[in-house]
């Protein structure tokens, strides 16, 4: 399986001192430093997805658990009308970050912030996060990465300008996280509470004339 270059270090730096420890004869101590080794690979994986074939409808942009699904509040939403899905990554979840929408990227802004617990609805506007507003098919999707307890850094790879499909890998947030999705109020959300989605594959909303 593929893994994200992200990963690269820290995969690397557990498994260095691993290796160092088995060639000197300590496969105790040495065997920590692998397990993390492991962890670490298994955390940056990359699996491909197959994006449905629906082109305008908007797909989850993280793998996870939603935790919200509905009419979004105005004093956390953009301003405007908007409904929002929010996806909580546990440190077990795929990580990679993929674009919710077809369009082009608008605006990108990093908001330096708190780190409480991504499931908390308060990190939706305290957090530090990314926020990318995606342009395309008539309306207007936004997504915010948005780092948690154990998540200190996101990595976004996409800049004002790109041309994104989605399902298209736009980066990742390290070690569990929460990405919020706003779509226009007129859509219909094809998700609830509770459910487990996919980066690229789950369906979670579609304009009003699908």
């Amino acid at each position: 399986m593929r893994l994200d270059r992200a990963g690269l270090p820290f995969i690397g730096g557990a498994l260095l001192p691993g290796l160092a420890l088995a060639l000197a004869g300590r496969p105790r101590l040495a065997a920590p430093f692998v397990a993390l080794g492991g962890f670490m690979a298994y955390f940056f994986r990359d699996p491909d997805r197959e994006t449905p074939p629906d082109a305008r409808a908007v797909l989850s942009p993280a793998d996870g658990r939603v935790v919200a699904a509905g009419p979004a509040d105005p004093l956390v939403a953009p301003p405007g009308v908007w409904q929002q899905v929010s996806v909580f990554l546990s440190p077990l979840d795929v990580h990679i970050n993929r674009s919710p929408a077809s369009g082009r990227v608008t605006r990108i802004e990093y908001r330096p912030g708190r780190f409480l617990p991504a499931y908390d609805e308060a990190a939706s506007t305290e957090n530090e996060q990314t926020e990318i507003w995606i342009v395309g098919g008539g309306y207007t999707v936004v997504c915010r990465q948005i780092v948690g307890v154990l998540a200190r850094r996101i990595v976004c790879r996409i800049t004002p300008g790109t041309t994104v499909r989605a399902g298209d890998r736009i980066g990742l947030m390290k070690f569990g996280s929460r990405m919020d999705v706003f779509v226009p109020g007129d859509f219909t959300l094809r998700i609830a509470t509770g459910v487990r989605v996919r980066a690229g594959e789950t369906i979670i909303a579609t304009p009003p004339d699908v």
